[in-house]
């Protein structure tokens, strides 16, 4: 016999909002910061040129692929360093990074049907990536945020859904995961023991031999009314 469902872990980039124009958008304000105050900077690394360079900051270092935000610094301070410009400049240019990873535009669904489901379960932000929900302005809603570069891993590793779990104070066959992608929610979900749902923002086809998650579903909305009906998994996929 299931469990009932008694908290719901949430998938922040692609399950809430789109990331890809937030990622745009930095590139854009960066290299505009970078005309303005090293422009030898953003005479060397043009938008396309940064975007290498942070490709090649990240395979060198895997060691930190659980940290995005140390990455993304580091990427900053080698492009300041190899134009031969001052890398103390780099907080400052971290500061306008930060500022536009949290600008984020809620998918039209996300914001009610978070404000539907947190009124009557607690939820939680389980995430690869380095949003911030305060600064987002969402942080109220939730019970935390836990991250990999907290944790020091990433989905799908069990680990962080366990730790998920532990902070929430209930057993991973309790707890439902919402997210986009199929292997790192999905698949990390079920492997740790949690309950999954896939929530399907149409950027990712089913991968062939991925068990499908219990719940399939196209928005927050429909989860919430999914949630108000009872929360019965039988034919939910």
């Amino acid at each position: 016999m299931n469990l009932p469902i008694r908290a719901i872990t949430f998938d922040l980039d692609d399950t809430l909002w789109p990331f890809a124009p937030i990622g745009e958008r930095i590139e854009t304000a960066l290299h505009a910061w970078f005309v303005a105050h090293s422009p030898r900077t953003a005479e060397r690394f043009p938008i396309a040129e940064m975007r290498a360079l942070r490709e090649r900051v990240f395979a060198e270092f895997p060691e930190h692929a659980h940290d995005l935000g140390l990455l993304r610094r580091l990427t900053i301070e080698r492009a300041l360093r190899e134009s031969g410009d001052d890398p103390a400049l780099a907080s400052a240019a971290y500061a306008i990074f930060f500022q536009e990873r949290n600008r984020v535009e809620f998918y039209p669904d996300a914001l009610p049907g978070l404000q539907r489901i947190s009124a009557h379960l607690p939820i939680a932000a389980l995430t690869n990536g380095n949003a911030d929900l305060a600064a987002i302005g969402i942080a109220r809603l939730f019970r935390f945020q836990l991250g990999a570069r907290e944790y020091g891993a990433p989905k799908p590793d069990a680990g962080l859904f366990h730790e998920a779990c532990r902070r929430l104070g209930v057993t991973p066959a309790e707890v439902l995961h919402v997210g986009d992608h199929p292997h790192m929610d999905v698949g990390g979900a079920a492997n740790a023991g949690l309950r999954s749902c896939w929530i399907d923002r149409g950027d990712h086809a089913w991968p062939d031999g991925l068990p499908r998650a219990d719940l399939h579903v196209t928005t927050l909305t429909a989860l919430a009314d999914w949630l108000d009906a009872g929360a019965s998994f039988e034919n939910a996929a």
